[in-house]
């Protein structure tokens, strides 16, 4: 034999014995007291025995000679000249390699849910638990709670026990046992898909799935869902969207966006912008008398007329208490307009006289 076809033979030897750590094929030769003696072909006898063969757990007796076994190689040759193996490691193994193989291709599948902490939901993925968090669930699943109680949301989440979810694998790392699930990435394509046939500006009618205090949700065409942001309601300001909506109430709406599969809706959109035309009626540096009929952090808001409103800015006061001290809710004052930008549906106000007498 040539040099370089021996040096070629020893590489190829070298590069098919198994290593400590690999996952290697046995048949079963005999069962003893807490012993499994395997042939492993040219290798030799391997043996799972002791504490691996404990930890296996009671399917250690259900094996007979002939049966065949994958099992993990954790020593070359311990003292009594046999390979060990672990079986309860190998299974480990095959499913952490197959939970990275999920991750690299991103395919969707299916994990059932075991429990709900605070913070999201602990789903089985092959014997491995995975963690969805609440961020990561679908619109579908997203608990809507009024004022993001964090009771109200563990309570919620709990409801979906013992159920299965679509999700695929966004993060994973075997050393810290760690698989962070994403159930709105899994339905990403799905919804892409059915969005295709959509485009903004476009109406569409749909059901009220849900009231949070920042908006209502809509679900429409089946499997979309869209959020009307309390801004959308009404021309009119709206403090809490239940006063506009209810859950399941039927209603349409217009998409005025379409980003990252998400949609936004507008209830407003589909009636008379009252807007229009409003510089031939107000002009900046114009006196009127308006009513003062809601306090913000960032200012006061008056109405001229209805659905047109102003922002006396909180500057103006100083604070949030000089403001209150100032103005009463309900009562008209005279203002000056400082600004006004109809194509944002912006107008801004000025006191020149602190109240009626």
């Amino acid at each position: 034999m040539e040099k370089e076809e021996l040096l070629e033979t020893i590489k190829e030897a070298t590069q098919t014995f198994p290593k400590i750590g690999d996952i290697i094929n046995g048949t079963v030769l005999e069962s003893k007291t807490r012993e499994l003696f395997l042939d492993l072909g040219f290798l030799g006898t391997g043996i799972i025995y002791g504490r691996e063969y404990i930890e296996a757990g009671p399917i250690m007796k259900t094996f007979k000679p002939g049966d065949k076994i994958t099992a993990k190689l954790i020593d070359l040759e311990n003292e009594n000249g046999y390979i060990e193996l672990s079986l309860k490691e190998a299974g480990e193994k095959i499913k952490w390699d197959e939970l990275k193989k999920l991750r690299e291709t991103g395919e969707v599948f299916e994990g059932k849910v075991l429990e709900a902490n605070r913070g999201g939901l602990i789903l089985d993925i092959s014997g491995i638990k995975g963690f969805l968090p609440v961020s990561q669930l679908s619109l579908e699943h997203y608990p809507r709670v009024e004022g993001g109680l964090k009771e109200k949301i563990f309570e919620e989440l709990g409801k979906f026990s013992g159920q299965s979810l679509l999700v695929k694998i966004i993060d994973l790392n075997q050393k810290e046992e760690r698989v962070i699930l994403s159930e709105k990435a899994g339905f990403s394509e799905k919804i892409k898909k059915a969005l295709s046939k959509y485009s903004i500006g476009d109406d569409v009618e749909g059901e009220v799935t849900g009231i949070a205090d920042f908006g209502a949700f809509i679900r429409f065409d089946e499997t979309l869902e869209g959020l009307i942001h309390i801004s959308e309601l009404s021309w009119q300001l709206v403090e809490n969207p239940a006063n506009v909506v209810k859950v399941g109430e039927k209603v349409k709406a217009k998409i005025i966006s379409m980003e990252n599969n998400r949609v936004a809706l507008s209830l407003k959109a589909l009636k008379p912008d009252p807007w229009a035309g409003i510089e031939n009626k107000y002009k900046k540096e114009d006196m009127i008398e308006a009513q003062v009929i809601r306090f913000s952090p960032y200012g006061a808001f008056a109405q001229l007329a209805p659905e047109i409103y102003g922002l006396i800015h909180i500057s103006e006061f100083q604070n949030e208490e000089n403001m209150k001290k100032t103005l009463e809710i309900g009562k008209n004052y005279k203002f000056k307009i400082t600004g006004i930008e109809p194509q944002d549906h912006r107008l801004t106000l000025s006191l020149i006289i602190k109240e009626d007498k």
